[in-house]
């Protein structure tokens, strides 16, 4: 447990152990909540709204299907031009 001191405007600062426990940073957010007598303290997350799709389980499930295959070499390319693309494409087995 840290002991540390309201200072003016009610800020506190979170000692360096503890944020880097929760890996909190600069320009971070946190949620504020009481529990009981409990005043609690969460990092939380914002994704931006044009990012959401990323952080679902389904594309996170397709990002390391991804992965693997390039980490494979299940992988045609590089091209120099979308021609040269879309021919081996074309010729790739389904």
């Amino acid at each position: 447990m840290e002991l540390v001191k309201v200072k003016r405007n009610y800020q506190i600062t979170i000692p360096q152990n503890l944020r880097r426990i929760i890996r909190l940073t600069v320009g971070d957010y946190v949620e504020v909540d009481i529990q009981d007598d409990t005043l609690v303290i969460r990092p939380v997350k914002v994704i931006h709204p044009g990012q959401e799709y990323f952080f679902t389980k389904e594309w996170q499930e397709k990002e390391a299907e991804a992965d693997q295959d390039i980490a494979e070499g299940k992988v045609v390319g590089q091209f120099d031009n979308a021609q040269d693309a879309l021919k081996a494409l074309k010729n790739q087995p389904l």
